[in-house]
C-alpha cells in the first residue's frame, strides 16, 4: 500500500520470532477445482454464505479509518495459479519492509476500490490493467495502522511484465494459490501487547533462492485467510 514517505514505524516485536498458537483447529484445504480459472469465476459469479475471519484487528472506529484498496493478482501461470506479492521498501511510513499486494490509499479521483486497486497496481508494479480481469471484491479489512481496505481479487494473463517502483517496492514474488489456500501453511502467532494477547496470522514461504522464507503476515495474511474461507464455503 502506498503511503508518502516519511520516518518509518518501527514495530515493538519481531513477528517472526512471536509463538505460534497451538490451539488453532486444523482445516480442509480449498477443493483443486475451485483454484481453477474456471472454478474461481463461478464461485465470484455464485458466491456462497460464509464469514469472513479476522476481519479486523483494530479498535479504530470506522470513520476514522482510510480507504484503501488493494489487488490480490491471481497469475494464470501454466502450472497453476500462482498469488503476486510486493515486498515494501525499507523507509516507508507505514508496514515498512513488509509484504503486501499492490494497492494504497483510495484517491478522490477514483470511480470505486477496483479503480484505486488498478491504478495502484501500475503505479507500483507497472502491471497493465490490459491483462487484469476482476473477479470481484472480499470484505473491507480494517488494520491496526488506520485503514479500511477493500481486497480486489483478479486474474491475471501472461504474457505481460512487471517492475518495481524503486521508492516504494523492494521486490515482487509469486506463491503459488495452493499453498496458500491450504490451512496446513497457516500458523496463528501471539503476543501481549497493549495490555490485550493479540493474533495474527502468518504464511511463511520459502525463499527459491537463498535462505529464509518470504514472511507473510498481518493484514496481509488476513485478507488470503478470508478468500480462504471464501473459496472453502
Amino acid at each position: 500500500m502506498t503511503d508518502r514517505i516519511s520516518s518509518p514505524r518501527r514495530l515493538p516485536f519481531d513477528p517472526e520470532r512471536l509463538p505460534i498458537f497451538t490451539d488453532a483447529p486444523l482445516l480442509p484445504p480449498v477443493a483443486p477445482e475451485r483454484l481453477s480459472v474456471d472454478g474461481l469465476r463461478q464461485r465470484f459469479r455464485a458466491p456462497r454464505d460464509w464469514q469472513p475471519e479476522l476481519l479486523k484487528d483494530t479498535r479504530s472506529k470506522l470513520a476514522d479509518l482510510v480507504h484503501a484498496a488493494v489487488l490480490v493478482p491471481l497469475v494464470t501461470r501454466s502450472q497453476g495459479l500462482t498469488v503476486m506479492f510486493t515486498r515494501r521498501t525499507a523507509h516507508l511510513s507505514n508496514h515498512a519492509g513488509q509484504i503486501s499486494f499492490p494497492g494504497g490509499r483510495c484517491d478522490p479521483d477514483d470511480v470505486n476500490a477496483t479503480a484505486a486497486a488498478l491504478r495502484e497496481a501500475q503505479e507500483e508494479v507497472g502491471l497493465d490493467s490490459r491483462h487484469v480481469e476482476v473477479l470481484g471484491t472480499l470484505p473491507e479489512y480494517l488494520t491496526g495502522t488506520g485503514f479500511r481496505v477493500s481486497p480486489v481479487v483478479a486474474l491475471v494473463h501472461p504474457p505481460f511484465s512487471v517492475f518495481p517502483a524503486e521508492a516504494e517496492v523492494a521486490e515482487i514474488f509469486e506463491v503459488p494459490l495452493k499453498y496458500l489456500m491450504d490451512p496446513v501453511n497457516h500458523q496463528i502467532r501471539s503476543l501481549v501487547w497493549e495490555g490485550g494477547e493479540r493474533h495474527f496470522f502468518a504464511m511463511p514461504y520459502p525463499r527459491e533462492q537463498g535462505e529464509g522464507v518470504h514472511f507473510i503476515w498481518g493484514a496481509t495474511a488476513g485478507m488470503l485467510r478470508n478468500l480462504y474461507r471464501f473459496l472453502v464455503a
